[in-house]
Formats: C-alpha cells, structure tokens, sequence
C-alpha cells in the first residue's frame, strides 16, 4: 500500500505544515466531533498544524486501503508525507496535544 498516494487522492498537501492529521470519521460519531473540535482549537494556537477530516463512510476505498476499522482515526503525516504516528479511537485531549506538539514548532498564545 502507498500511503501516501492514498492521501494525495483525498487532496492531503502535507508540505504545506509541519504536521498534518488526517482524521476519519463518521457522521453519528460523538467521540469524532470531540476530536475534531479539540483539533480545531490547537490549529488555531500551533500554525504549523493543519488538519484534514474525512467521512470515512464516503471513501470506503481509502478506509479499506488505509486499514481504518474505528472512528475516529488519525493519521498525523510529517511535511514530506510520511506516516509519523497513527491513533485509533478518540485520544485524550492531553494526548493529543502532546502529540501535536511533539511535531510542531512555536505555538502562537501559549498554551490551548
């Protein structure tokens, strides 16, 4: 499998952050909304973070390619496109901030 093909074909542009997640959901998924709202929030205090939602449930091709059996599941993809970590099911927020900020640089505000 080439990853990152898979991701190109989901109009995924890593190189333009440090890190990019790619979250799959679907759409009764609470779990994925807190994920997503929680992504949103570090987006807007680490400008390196870029972060992209996909319905799994409409891109089947992908989540089977992919292996995604849960939602959510993130993928956080390094600026050249590279695979750096994967989570399945929802982190905690404090996880997921550690993560994020494992890969990206200076963060804008402080803390979030």
């Amino acid at each position: 499998m080439d990853a990152a093909a898979v991701f190109d074909r989901l109009g995924v542009r890593p190189a333009e952050a440090e890190l990019t997640v790619v979250q799959f959901s679907t759409a009764f998924c609470g779990p994925c909304r807190a994920t997503r709202a929680r992504l949103e929030q570090l987006r807007v205090s680490r400008p390196g973070l870029a972060a992209v939602h996909v319905d799994a449930e409409s891109h089947l091709d992908e989540v089977r390619e992919l292996d995604v059996r849960l939602t959510p599941t993130l993928f956080y993809l390094d600026r050249g496109g590279r695979v750096v970590g994967r989570t399945t099911g929802a982190p905690r927020p404090a996880e997921l901030t550690a993560l994020v900020d494992a890969h990206v640089g200076g963060r804008a505000g402080g803390p979030a």
